[in-house]
């Protein structure tokens, strides 16, 4: 049931999107429109990609308030967020905070003629309970739906996809020793999201 849920909000996330980028404005270029679907008798050309060249003018992050939060101590909370890593409180505004810090520091390195936006929609931000951070660590489960448009135009560039940004976590002694460097569950994790980006805003994309 929980495998079948989170699918449902992935599609979720990715349908609003969708519908987000096409209520945008936009302007009638080529590169931003949808691949035509093949005429009757005709089969459709294979698109052009081009490598990309951005430099991000904004980062827009949106935490669904239908996505349910945990503060159980088990291994595994039946939850969409999961977060220990700020002193109890708004969850949603925290993960979001961890999401726009490690997004934007990736983001920083692109200085490309094309400026973009990048928004992006939680799916899922599971970190490590006390429990599981203090024994075996497991992961850190993060998947987030993303769109890239053209900051001038509105036009959607790269359409929504789903981005797993799911990484190892520490556990046990490790995590300790990690936590006394100042090397924290959300050093690591805006670490993790700003490698994501990086390698999101390299993708070659289609026109």
């Amino acid at each position: 049931m929980k495998t079948v849920t989170k699918r449902v909000k992935m599609i979720a996330a990715i349908g609003l999107m969708v519908s987000a980028a096409a209520c945008a404005p936009v302007e009638t270029v080529s590169r931003a429109a949808p691949i035509d679907a093949p005429l009757s008798g005709q089969v459709s050309a294979k698109p052009n990609y081009i490598q990309p060249d951005f430099k991000v003018s904004k980062i827009n992050v949106f935490v669904p308030k239908d996505l349910t939060v945990s503060e159980a101590n088990t291994y595994k909370p039946n939850a969409d967020i999961v977060w220990r890593g700020d002193a109890y409180g708004n969850r949603y505004e925290q993960v979001q905070a961890v999401l726009e810090a490690g997004l934007a520091t990736g983001a920083r390195a692109f200085d490309g003629a094309k400026e973009v936006i990048v928004d992006v929609q939680l799916v899922q931000f599971h970190a490590q309970t006390e429990k599981v951070r203090y024994t075996f660590g497991g992961e850190h489960e993060i998947m987030f739906a993303m769109t890239i448009r053209d900051a001038q135009t509105g036009a959607t560039l790269v359409p929504p996809r789903l981005v797993d940004a799911t990484f190892d976590a520490l556990g046990g002694i490790a995590a300790v020793n990690a936590e006394k460097a100042g090397v924290t569950q959300k050093v690591r994790i805006i670490e993790r999201l700003a490698e994501v980006i990086t390698t999101e805003l390299q993708q070659p994309y289609a026109f």
